[in-house]
C-alpha cells in the first residue's frame, strides 16, 4: 500500500511538472510572438509590438519595420537620442511606395501599404516629441485617432507651443515622407501637422480631413519653430489655412520661421465643404484661406497648383502675405523676403492680399515680395489688395479675375513694380482702383507714388486713366489666348503680346 501511495505522488509531481513546464512554454511561445525581430540594424514589429518600447530602444541608424496593414496603438513620444544618424520608422511595405512620388491613399492597392499608428486618448497627439529630439524619419506611415470619436487638437505635434522656450529645446532633423495623415469626414482635426521644429520636411505626403467649426484649423501650420522647412510634393487639406506660418506668439523670444521651402504642392479645399455646392457633404466647417503668412522670412513658394477658396469665415482671399502679432506678445513678427512664382491659383473670391505693418497690434514692417510668373483664373473679385508694403515686385503673371486688378489702401507701399502682366480690367471692376480715390494714374500716386508700370497687357482699361509704356486692348479677344471660354490662357503663336504674362511652360500641370 505505501508503494502505491509513494506512487500515486510521483505520479501527481510528474504530472505538475510536466503542466507547469508546459505553461513556461506556451508564455515562451507568447513572448517570442510579440518580441520584435532584430536583424543588424533592423528592428521588426510585428501586429503585437510594442513600438514605445521600440523607439526607446532604437539607437541611431536603425530602421523601425512596422507590419503594413497593421495598427500600433499610442499615443507615442520620440525620444532624445545621442548621435547624428536616423532612426527610421517605416512600413514593411515601403519599399512599393515609390520615393519622390506623392502617395494616393485612395487607391485601395496602395492603402494596404501603410502601417498604422493611432491613438485613443482625447486631446493627445499620435505622435509628439521630447524637448531636443532629432533624427527621425517616417516611411509609409498612416496617422489618425482611432475612429471619428476621438477628440484631437495634433495629429502629428512636432515641438511645443507654451513649453519650447528655448532653441536648445526645439526637436530638429525630422523628416516624414510618403505618408498619410488624416481625420475623419464628420471629425474636428485643428491640425494635421503642427510645425514647431527645426530642418524639417514633409515630403510626398497626403494631409486630409483637417477640418473644424468654429475655430482655426490648418494642414500644416508652425509658429514656434526656427526652420528650415521643406513642404515639397504633398496633397495639402484644411479648412482654416492649409499652410499657416505665424498666427501665435513664438514662447521663444525674437523667433520668426525663416528658410522655408513650399514647391510641388497640391493646396486644395473640397467643394464638398462648401454649403450650397451640389457635393456638399452636410458639415459646414470655417474656411478662411489656402495660405498665409502672418510671422515668416526667407519663403519660397513655387509650382504649386492652388485651388477652391470661398467667402465663409473670412473674406475669402487665397493668398496672404499679412505680418500679424495676433496675441501683442511678439512685436519682432515680420514678413520679409517672399517669391512666390510658377503658381496656378484658381477658384477664389479674391487672390491676393498684402498688408505690410499690423494695423491693430505692433508689428515690425514687412517688405521685400516677388510675386511673379503665375496663373490666377476663376477669381471673382481683387487680384491684388495692398496697404503699407515696401519693396512688391509683380511681373508677367497672367490673371483674370471680375472684380478690381488692384485694390490700395491704407499706407503708401514704396517701390512698388508691376510690369509684363496680361490682365483685364472687367466691367465688374475697376481696375486699379485706390481707397476713396480714383482709378489708375491717380491711385497709383496716391498709394505707390514711385511705382515702376509698365510692359502690361491690360484689356478693356481705358489708356487715358492709366500710365504710358503699356497695352490696353479692348477685350481679352484681342490679346490672343488659346481658348479663354475653356481656361486656356496660353498665348497663341501669333499673339503680339508674347513675351508678357506667364510662362505655362513652368506652371504644374493642371
Amino acid at each position: 500500500m505505501r508503494l502505491i501511495r509513494n506512487s500515486s505522488a510521483i505520479l501527481v509531481v510528474v504530472l505538475v511538472v510536466l503542466m507547469i513546464g508546459a505553461g513556461v512554454a506556451f508564455m515562451q511561445r507568447a513572448r517570442r510572438v510579440t518580441a520584435p525581430v532584430i536583424e543588424g540594424s533592423k528592428i521588426k514589429l510585428d501586429r503585437n509590438g510594442d513600438f514605445q518600447d521600440a523607439l526607446n530602444k532604437a539607437k541611431p541608424g536603425d530602421t523601425i519595420e512596422l507590419k503594413a496593414g497593421e495598427v500600433y496603438e499610442g499615443p507615442f513620444t520620440l525620444p532624445v537620442k545621442s548621435g547624428n544618424q536616423f532612426i527610421t520608422i517605416q512600413s514593411s511595405e515601403a519599399a512599393k511606395l515609390p520615393e519622390g512620388v506623392r502617395v494616393k491613399p485612395s487607391d485601395p492597392a496602395q492603402e494596404r501599404l501603410f502601417a498604422k499608428l493611432q491613438s485613443s486618448e482625447n486631446g493627445t497627439p499620435i505622435i509628439r516629441t521630447d524637448a531636443g529630439a532629432h533624427h527621425y524619419r517616417f516611411i509609409g506611415i498612416e496617422f489618425s485617432t482611432a475612429g471619428p470619436q476621438v477628440k484631437i487638437n495634433d495629429l502629428v505635434r512636432l515641438g511645443e507651443s507654451n513649453l519650447q522656450k528655448t532653441l536648445d529645446a526645439v526637436p530638429q532633423y525630422i523628416v516624414i515622407d510618403r505618408s498619410y495623415i488624416h481625420g475623419f469626414p464628420a471629425q474636428d482635426v485643428q491640425r494635421g501637422i503642427s510645425l514647431n521644429s527645426a530642418h524639417t520636411e514633409i515630403t510626398n505626403s497626403h494631409i486630409s480631413d483637417i477640418h473644424g467649426k468654429g475655430f482655426d484649423t490648418q494642414a500644416i501650420c508652425g509658429w514656434n519653430g526656427p526652420g528650415p522647412f521643406k513642404i515639397i510634393n504633398n496633397y495639402l487639406e484644411g479648412a482654416g489655412e492649409n499652410i499657416m506660418f505665424g498666427g501665435s506668439n513664438p514662447s521663444i523670444p525674437d523667433l520668426v520661421p525663416t528658410d522655408i521651402l513650399i514647391r510641388d504642392n497640391h493646396v486644395a479645399k473640397p467643394m464638398s465643404w462648401k454649403v450650397g455646392d451640389p457635393s456638399y457633404g452636410g458639415h459646414h466647417w470655417s474656411v478662411k484661406n489656402l495660405f498665409e503668412l502672418k510671422n515668416a522670412r526667407k519663403v519660397v513658394v513655387e509650382r504649386n497648383l492652388f485651388e477652391n477658396n470661398w467667402v465663409d469665415a473670412q473674406a475669402g482671399s487665397a493668398i496672404l502675405f499679412t505680418v500679424r502679432n495676433d496675441e501683442g506678445g511678439a512685436p519682432w513678427s515680420i514678413v520679409d523676403d517672399v517669391t512666390f512664382s510658377s503658381n496656378i491659383v484658381r477658384n477664389s473670391p479674391a487672390a491676393l492680399n498684402l498688408l505690410g505693418k499690423d494695423d491693430l497690434k505692433p508689428s515690425q514692417r514687412s517688405k521685400k515680395v516677388k510675386i511673379s510668373n503665375n496663373l490666377f483664373t476663376n477669381i471673382s473679385g481683387t487680384f491684388l489688395m495692398m496697404s503699407g508694403y515696401p519693396d512688391v515686385t509683380v511681373s508677367n503673371n497672367t490673371h483674370i479675375q471680375t472684380g478690381n486688378i488692384m485694390t490700395l489702401h491704407g499706407e503708401k507701399s514704396e517701390r512698388f513694380v508691376y510690369e509684363n502682366n496680361i490682365t483685364v480690367r472687367d466691367s465688374k471692376g475697376y481696375g486699379v482702383k485706390g481707397d476713396n480715390s480714383g482709378e489708375g494714374t491717380i491711385a497709383l500716386n496716391l498709394f505707390t507714388p514711385d511705382a515702376r508700370f509698365q510692359g502690361n497687357v491690360i484689356a478693356g482699361a481705358n489708356a487715358r486713366e492709366y500710365p504710358g509704356s503699356n497695352n490696353y486692348p479692348s477685350s481679352l479677344s484681342e490679346i490672343g489666348f488659346v481658348s479663354p471660354e475653356s481656361g486656356d490662357f496660353r498665348l497663341n503663336p501669333k499673339s503680339r503680346f508674347r513675351g508678357a504674362g506667364a510662362d505655362f511652360s513652368l506652371l504644374p500641370k493642371q
